[in-house]
């Protein structure tokens, strides 16, 4: 699809819009004095503005001008595209964040597919855009006309939400992202990819493991079947994506599952869910690691402390550098504590923490989560934070260790290797969780309690967009 200079009626026209292509605003600015009325016009055939050519080129000083010059920020081309879709596409997040400043209708729809630029942005990977979308969606009239989470989960007109499109296309990121936000993990298509997939057959068909890792740790269904009655596992097998396949057969070990009652909580802590999604890769990570074995997929061997992009290394660095004074967890007796309940001061390791959420059982009568109780005072955890060590205990930790070191040098070493072991970086942080708490997480994984009556359904004509 192009979004240059087409067919123009006049020669002022094409020089209007080459300039806009190429961000030439003295020769734009010169041609718009001579006529503002070039300002509105489109191009012939794809009736695209210069808003639109703009927004697709990344041009953001040519947008402003056009803008200021009182062009409406909706301009529609000729498949009913905004520039705002236009720049969610093409990633060019200047451009997105100058048209919503100016009022862009997050809420149109093109007549290709009927899709949103929710839609464009995730279809093709643009986090930053999707993401600033998202944000403006909380803060306009979206939020109170439609609702954030319907818009969240809006879909296009063959029934595929922004996930679903996301997940075929293989964007990790936006999955992340969309998941985060409120997008309904098990939703099913209607006639995107083949009928009645949810994003884990989408995920599937595409061959993507992040794709598949972070959706089976919000809760994705390993046994939910399309409209020919095939589960991810099977779509995965007629794609011959064997790596994915393992980690889908439903005969393989249950995923750990972010729980669903830390969704809930009103804050939590952005260092403390880094440190209980570390928890949760690591444990998922040692999973995979044990169906992969001796397998030509089996991953390469890699630190423990490393983990993937998405969480900011350095934070949990400096959290575990805060932590590694702190006492063993009361819970497992293996880790140390490394969160801390807000209201009642409470502290207990990631994995435990996780533990506890999962716990967490419906009420008979309303069907609904309640609310993750403190193990030790019974009290309602509103937030979760990084548990520090006070200043009085590190002096009183100094003083001892000083004192120690006068009497008992060996006694010294002994506590120098457990401080050793405590503060060594994800290893010992989060070892514990397959061995300490493994039982505990073992009913964690949604659609566990059915058993998949046939793994490989009969296939059926697939069609895809």
């Amino acid at each position: 699809m192009g979004h240059g200079v087409s067919c123009a009626r006049t020669g002022d026209e094409h020089d209007y819009f080459r300039a806009a292509q190429v961000g030439d605003l003295d020769a734009l600015g010169a041609l718009l004095a001579a006529d503002p009325s070039l300002a509105r016009r489109a191009t012939l055939y794809d009736r695209l503005s210069a808003l639109h050519i703009a927004a697709a080129n990344g041009r953001l000083e040519v947008l402003s001008m056009v803008l200021d010059h009182g062009v409406p920020p909706d301009a529609v081309n000729r498949h009913k595209q905004t520039p705002l879709m236009l720049a969610a596409m093409h990633g060019k997040i200047d451009c997105v964040l100058k048209l919503l400043q100016a009022g862009a209708n997050i809420l149109m729809f093109d007549s290709l597919h009927g899709r949103s630029c929710l839609h464009h942005a995730s279809y093709f990977g643009n986090v930053d855009c999707l993401q600033a979308i998202l944000t403006a969606a909380r803060t306009t009239p979206v939020a109170d006309s439609w609702g954030f989470a319907r818009f969240v989960n809006v879909r296009d007109d063959h029934g595929a939400t922004p996930l679903h499109l996301a997940a075929r296309q293989g964007r990790p990121g936006c999955v992340q992202v969309l998941l985060e936000n409120g997008a309904i993990v098990s939703a099913l298509t209607g006639s995107y990819g083949f009928p009645g997939s949810t994003s884990l057959h989408l995920a599937a068909r595409s061959g993507n493991l992040d794709c598949i890792r972070k959706l089976l740790a919000w809760g994705a269904d390993r046994l939910q079947r399309d409209s020919a009655g095939r589960i991810p596992y099977a779509v995965a097998l007629k794609r011959n994506h064997e790596a994915c396949a393992a980690l889908l057969n439903p005969s393989s070990a249950e995923p750990m599952v972010w729980p669903s009652p830390l969704k809930f909580i009103s804050e939590l802590d952005p260092e403390a869910k880094a440190l209980l999604e570390a928890a949760l890769m690591e444990a998922n990570r040692e999973r995979e690691k044990k169906i992969l074995k001796g397998t030509k997929y089996s991953p390469p061997s890699s630190p423990p402390s490393t983990c993937e992009h998405e969480i900011d290394a350095d934070a949990i660095d400096d959290v575990s550098s805060e932590t590694s004074d702190t006492e063993l967890c009361c819970i497992c007796f293996d880790q140390a504590c490394t969160i801390e309940v807000q209201d009642c001061g409470h502290q207990m390791c990631a994995p435990c923490t996780l533990a506890l959420c999962c716990h967490s059982k419906p009420n008979p009568t309303t069907l609904t989560l309640p609310s993750p109780a403190c193990p030790f005072c019974r009290g309602n955890i509103s937030r979760l934070l990084v548990a520090r060590a006070s200043t009085a205990s590190l002096d009183a930790d100094t003083d001892k260790a000083a004192a120690a070191a006068a009497s008992s040098p060996q006694l010294v070493r002994r506590r120098s290797r457990r401080s050793h072991n405590l503060s060594d970086g994800g290893s010992s942080s989060f070892k514990g969780l397959s061995s300490a708490v493994a039982g505990s997480f073992s009913k964690i994984g949604r659609g566990s309690s059915r058993m998949a009556d046939s793994d490989n359904g009969m296939d059926k004509p697939e069609h895809d967009l």
